[in-house]
């Protein structure tokens, strides 16, 4: 098997990898849990806690189903113009393997959401409101491929997110001019493994291959110029 072909499989691998990790765990957390439950995995400031985000990014929700139906075919596209470069990368030698892998684990991650926001709201019900166990009436825990279908049509899911790290929590103190008695958490955010792939991946090219991204941009300014 060349080099080449070797890198390949290697990045297919890492993909799928990526992939089924990040949809086992998000196919547990949503059949097994509730909206905002949470399971103790170090102490306190680590957590597995169930929420599912119905924005983009950074929180932004979009304001109608047909915006997030075209945010989420932009987003298809984006991942679709990621492979390309991925594919355009590897067959360069002087494109550093790093560099390559990196990219690919950031498509993986962007897939994994994709997959959720595409298709989540046909295979699962619903995880909000309740339902009635034992005579009991509890909060709800989806289920798959429920008899009444899903809970919203194709490239309207929900993303699942459940990693969770209040690490520092306190209240300002009363002299604390303007946060007096406010709540500060580190850090807030509860994410995913494919957010996390997608990050990691990021601080992975700004660390360690700034020498490659600089001479990108510095190569694209002389030919502007």
């Amino acid at each position: 098997m060349t080099t080449l072909r070797r890198t390949v499989w290697l990045g297919v691998a890492l993909v799928l990898l990526i992939l089924v990790l990040d949809q086992a765990l998000k196919f547990w957390v949503k059949t097994h849990m509730h909206i905002g439950e949470g399971i103790p995995l170090i102490g306190s400031w680590a957590k597995l806690y169930f929420v599912e985000n119905v924005g983009i990014a950074f929180g932004i929700k979009p304001g109608n189903s047909v915006l997030k139906i075209v945010l989420s075919v932009m987003r298809i596209l984006m991942v679709g113009g990621f492979c390309y470069l991925a594919h355009y990368l590897v067959r360069r030698p002087t494109v550093p393997r790093g560099v390559y892998f990196a990219l690919l684990a950031v498509i993986a991650g962007a897939l994994g959401n994709v997959i959720d926001g595409t298709f989540y709201g046909l295979l699962f019900s619903s995880s909000d409101g309740t339902m009635i166990v034992e005579d009991s009436v509890v909060p709800a825990v989806a289920t798959f491929l429920p008899e009444g279908g899903g809970y919203a049509p194709l490239l309207q899911g929900k993303v699942v997110d459940m990693f969770y790290f209040p690490i520092i929590e306190f209240y300002w103190p009363d002299w604390m001019p303007g946060l007096a008695g406010q709540h500060f958490e580190f850090f807030r955010p509860v994410f995913n493994l494919a957010d996390a792939a997608i990050t990691a991946s990021i601080f992975y090219l700004i660390l360690f291959q700034r020498k490659f991204l600089f001479g990108i941009s510095a190569n694209f300014k002389s030919k502007k110029q």
